[in-house]
C-alpha cells in the first residue's frame, strides 16, 4: 500500500494545525480521514508492519481503505494482547497461529492459512509463515509482524491458535529462532494450494508448517518424505476435499498455483482431493501430546 499522503510543509506552521501542504483548505471530513490513516499507520509500524511483496495478497489491485487497515491493525493488536496474556501467565513463546483469508465454508473449513507466531526477546511478536506469490506456481517463507499477517483483506477477521506444549515450543523455537537455516530446509519453493498430504511435488503453506514441527521433534527427519512419514505415524489426517472434475479443470488452467497432478488417481478420478488444512492441523495438535486447546480472537468494536 501506498497511501496518497503529501509531504510534510518546510514550515507547518503556516498551515492550520500543521496540516501537510495542500489539505489547508480541505475539508474537515478529509482531514479526519488523513488523520486516521496515519494513527491506523503509527499502530502498524509499532506492531511490526511493512510493506512486503505482494504474496499473500488478493491478486486484484484494490487500494487498502481506512476500515480495512483499522480492522487488520485492531485485530492484530488484540491478539497481541491476547498473546503477551498467553506469555505472562504461561510463559508461552511459539504458537500455531491462523487467520481467515478465503471463505471456506462449503468445505466445513473455518481457517485458511496458519503459520508460526513466536516472541522475540525484546517482547515482539512474529510470524514465520510460507506465501504464494500471485500469479505463480512458487512460494517463499516471509518473516512478518502481526500487522502484516492481518492485512491480507481476510473474509473474517479473526485470529486461532494453538499453544504447544513447553517441550514443543523449545523444539521448534531451537529451529525457526534459533537456527533459521535449518528452520527453511525443508521448504520447498513448488507450490499448489491443494498439495496432496504426502506427496513431496508440490508444498503448500499449511504443508510446511507440519512438515518443519516433525523436523523440530524427530532428529531422524532430513527430508520431506521423512517428515511426512513422521506425520502418518504420529496419526496426521488430512481433509479430504470434494472438488468435482470440472471445477478442477478450471482452477487448473486458469490458476497458476492450483495443480492436482500430485494427486493419487484413484482419489482424483472420485473427485477426493486429500490436503493439509488448518483445521485438521488444529484438530490434529489438540488430540495429542503436542498442542493445546485452541484460543480465537475475534474482531471487537469499540
Amino acid at each position: 500500500m501506498t497511501a496518497a499522503i503529501p509531504s510534510p510543509s518546510k514550515t507547518p506552521s503556516q498551515n492550520p494545525a500543521h496540516v501537510p501542504p495542500g489539505l489547508a483548505n480541505a475539508s474537515v471530513a478529509g482531514r479526519a480521514r488523513l488523520a486516521s490513516w496515519l494513527a491506523c499507520l503509527a499502530v502498524a509500524l509499532t506492531l511490526g508492519w511493512s510493506e512486503p511483496a505482494r504474496a499473500g495478497r488478493s491478486c486484484e489491485n484494490r487500494p487498502r481503505t481506512v476500515e480495512s487497515l483499522r480492522s487488520g491493525m485492531q485485530l492484530a493488536a488484540q491478539t497481541h494482547a491476547a498473546l503477551e496474556q498467553d506469555h505472562r501467565r504461561d510463559g508461552v513463546e511459539l504458537v500455531f497461529l491462523a487467520r481467515a483469508g478465503q471463505d471456506l465454508s462449503k468445505y466445513g473449513l473455518r481457517h485458511s492459512h496458519m503459520g508460526f507466531a513466536y516472541r522475540t526477546p525484546d517482547g515482539q511478536w512474529r510470524v514465520l509463515h510460507k506465501l504464494n506469490h500471485c500469479g505463480s506456481a512458487e512460494a517463499h517463507i516471509y518473516l512478518q509482524g502481526l500487522g502484516e499477517f492481518f492485512m491480507d483483506d481476510p473474509w473474517r477477521y479473526e485470529s486461532a491458535w494453538v499453544v504447544p506444549t513447553r517441550s514443543v515450543q523449545l523444539a521448534l523455537l531451537r529451529v525457526l529462532r534459533d537456527n533459521p537455516a535449518r528452520g527453511l530446509a525443508l521448504h520447498a519453493k513448488p507450490y499448489s494450494i491443494v498439495s496432496h498430504t504426502w506427496s513431496t511435488r508440490y508444498q503448500q503453506s499449511n504443508q510446511w508448517v507440519l512438515e518443519t514441527l516433525a523436523l523440530a521433534l524427530d532428529p531422524s527427519v532430513r527430508s520431506r518424505a521423512s517428515a511426512q512419514g513422521w506425520l502418518m505415524r504420529q496419526g496426521y489426517l488430512p481433509t479430504t476435499l470434494r472438488i468435482g472434475a470440472l471445477t478442477r479443470l478450471g482452477a487448473q488452467v486458469s490458476q497458476a498455483n492450483v495443480a492436482f497432478d500430485d494427486h493419487p488417481t484413484h482419489l482424483r478420478f472420485s473427485d477426493r482431493i486429500e490436503t493439509t488444512t488448518v483445521d485438521s492441523a488444529f484438530l490434529w495438535l489438540t488430540r495429542t501430546e503436542y498442542g493445546g486447546l485452541t484460543r480465537s480472537e475475534s474482531l471487537t468494536r469499540d
